[in-house]
């Protein structure tokens, strides 16, 4: 965008003399301030919504949600993302279609969650425990699985692109080709049980 000068004989007699807008130098700076606080505070994410009630579709975005017990909500589609879950517990909570790229689940106990089609693509789920999960069509492309327990978990469809399985037990899970189960003592990768 361009900005052309107006010729200085079109304010004179508005407010005194071109260029003159009666506000001092230093008035001017803190206006200038002033304006430029409240552009910022436009742009930036509002964290009110981090005290909203757990509910279908909620918005958590950038929310410290350490240590919470959320067992067993219904948060199908909330929006998690970059948000903190360390050491809380979602145990048998739904949470299909959630948006949780980013967000850090470290050491979170989400057994027997319904993760079905989630986001958690670049999530950190080191220790997570999800035995037993519904992981089926979930992203989790380059999310950290870190000595995660996904025994007995459904990955079937599941997105595993870059994903950190090491050390991740995935003991009797379904893998993502939904053609059989992980063998037991399947650590960092799934070993297909033979018949």
């Amino acid at each position: 965008m361009c900005f052309r000068k107006a010729p200085a004989d079109r304010f004179e007699g508005r407010s005194g003399p071109a260029g003159r807008s009666g506000i001092s130098g230093a008035g001017r700076g803190l206006a200038g301030l002033l304006l430029a606080a409240l552009v910022w505070m436009s742009a930036s994410p509002v964290h009110a919504e981090c005290s909203d009630f757990a509910a279908p579709g909620v918005h958590w975005r950038r929310c410290l949600l350490d240590g919470l017990d959320l067992s067993g909500l219904d948060l199908a589609g909330a929006i998690l993302r970059d948000s903190s879950l360390k050491r809380a517990v979602l145990d048998d909570s739904i949470l299909d279609g959630v948006d949780a790229r980013r967000a850090k689940f470290v050491s979170a106990s989400m057994r027997r969650a319904n993760l079905e089609g989630a986001d958690l693509s670049l999530a950190d789920l080191t220790s997570a425990d999800l035995e037993g999960a519904v992981l089926r069509g979930a992203d989790l492309s380059r999310s950290k699985l870190f000595n995660a327990n996904l025994r007995e978990a459904d990955l079937t469809g599941a997105r595993l692109e870059g994903v950190d399985l090491l050390r991740a037990d995935l003991s009797g899970a379904i893998w993502v080709d939904g053609e059989g189960h992980c063998s037991a003592g399947s650590i960092g990768r799934c070993r297909k049980m033979r018949d």
